[in-house]
């Protein structure tokens, strides 16, 4: 029976549609959910115990793959069911687990009761894992109703979503009792989800496990051939920007065209976050004024002479830690221009573990956890706008003996916080127990 949450669900539905059915982008977004996340799964066959984790986005679904092998490997019986939201987070699954008999991925269901009863009814699992803050009252409610455990690991509050929160206090406060552990990534988020009703005695802290997925290493295997097929030298310097966003690409080609001038060996690499921008970035390049090598090319044997001064452009999926292992500096993208409190900042862990000088720009909250402690040891550099980002470049190229100390630091950084997913792992089996 349709509880008070599904009536307050279906009228905000009813009362939005004016809105979302006249506009295409959210038209299709509400339907697409109402097709996609009702809960239709195919059951599964078997008594095996089942853990069903749930993952927002991509970062989240990527952070899963050391906490399912973890898990496997203590409990080989085990089958696993990986849920996302997001288009980006389900692909990532899918790509992930593709040749994993043992995993199923899934649309995680909307929060109405006949959604989530279909799905928790197909998998029957025996514990939930929520990953960072993705926490629903329905389904919450209907959990505990089974005996289902919900645990959430790597917790994370940011400022705004606590202050959202404690408007709804009433809703929240019942809904995050319900939670048999909370794993918090820090203090200031311990505290806060024990202000929005989390049991103080079900909260610990155990770090974040985004410094789990990073690989510590001096070199990545694979690097050689790339830095050969794109006719990059053995000691060139090499400037690589990662994961940029919009409105950075142009501000990182200007300082680089200045670079030039005190440093003209100087070679620049540009990895775009998103691919559907390859080609307005290669477009970027080329207009500017820029050789152009795109790596695409190279690999479909298509790119001919590569000149000494090309620009490059990683547009593959998958070799980005390769081009980081090739780095003299890195500078890691969507930080340096405010494109929305969700997209603020990429990982910069990664080059970090490969012992890189790193710079950043002043948005980087999706990675709070992470930079305290870079900060903590002074081993990142942050900066505000193209000139500070020109002038981090040309202080690190300056001084290799300085920039290999920053980046010396930053890998102990990452040494020192890994293990976040190992204790989880830990919580988790004492629930399956």
């Amino acid at each position: 029976m349709p509880n008070l949450y599904d009536i307050l669900y279906g009228a905000g539905v009813a009362l939005s549609a004016p809105v979302w059915l006249l506009r295409t982008r959210a038209r299709k977004k509400v339907l697409g959910a109402f097709s996609n996340r009702m809960g239709h799964v195919e059951p599964r066959q078997g008594d095996e115990p089942l853990v069903l984790i749930h993952a927002v986005s991509l970062g989240e679904i990527n952070a899963t793959r050391k906490l399912v092998d973890e898990l496997a490997g203590e409990r080989p019986e085990l089958k696993f069911v990986v849920t996302s939201t997001t288009d980006t987070g389900y692909n990532r699954g899918l790509e992930l687990y593709r040749n994993n008999p043992r995993v199923q991925v899934v649309r995680f269901p909307l929060d109405f009761s006949s959604a989530i009863n279909r799905l928790l009814d197909a998998v029957r699992p025996a514990v939930v894992v929520l990953m960072e803050l993705e926490v629903w009252p329905n389904f919450m409610k209907l959990c505990e109703s089974r005996g289902i455990p919900v645990i959430l690991v790597n917790g994370r509050v940011t400022e705004s979503s606590f202050r959202n929160y404690l408007r709804v206090a009433p809703v929240t406060k019942r809904m995050f009792s319900r939670l048999a552990t909370v794993c918090a990534q820090e203090q200031q988020y311990a505290q806060r989800f024990i202000q929005m009703g989390a049991p103080p005695d079900r909260v610990e802290i155990t770090g974040t496990m985004k410094f789990d997925t990073a690989q510590v290493a001096q070199r990545i295997a694979g690097d050689d051939e790339l830095a050969g097929s794109l006719g990059l030298q053995v000691g060139e310097p090499l400037w690589v920007c990662g994961s940029t966003g919009p409105g950075e690409e142009q501000v990182i080609l200007d300082v680089y065209r200045e670079l030039l001038r005190d440093h003209p060996e100087l070679r620049l690499a540009i990895v775009p976050r998103k691919p559907e921008r390859f080609d307005e970035v290669a477009e970027m390049i080329s207009s500017g004024g820029f050789e152009l090598v795109r790596r695409s090319q190279v690999v479909a044997g298509k790119a001919g002479i590569i000149s000494r001064k090309a620009v490059v452009l990683g547009d593959t999926m998958g070799e980005l830690r390769k081009f980081y292992s090739l780095a003299r500096v890195v500078f890691v993208g969507r930080s340096l221009v405010d494109l929305g409190k969700k997209q603020h900042g990429s990982d910069m862990i990664e080059p970090a573990a490969l012992a890189k000088p790193v710079i950043v720009g002043p948005y980087t909250t999706n990675f709070a956890e992470a930079m305290n402690a870079f900060r903590a040891c002074d081993a990142m550099c942050e900066v505000h706008d193209a000139e500070t980002l020109r002038q981090a470049v040309e202080k690190l190229l300056a001084a290799p003996a300085e920039a290999a100390a920053m980046g010396a630091r930053a890998q102990q950084v990452v040494r020192q916080q890994q293990g976040a997913t190992r204790r989880h792992v830990e919580k988790v089996l004492s629930f399956l127990k």
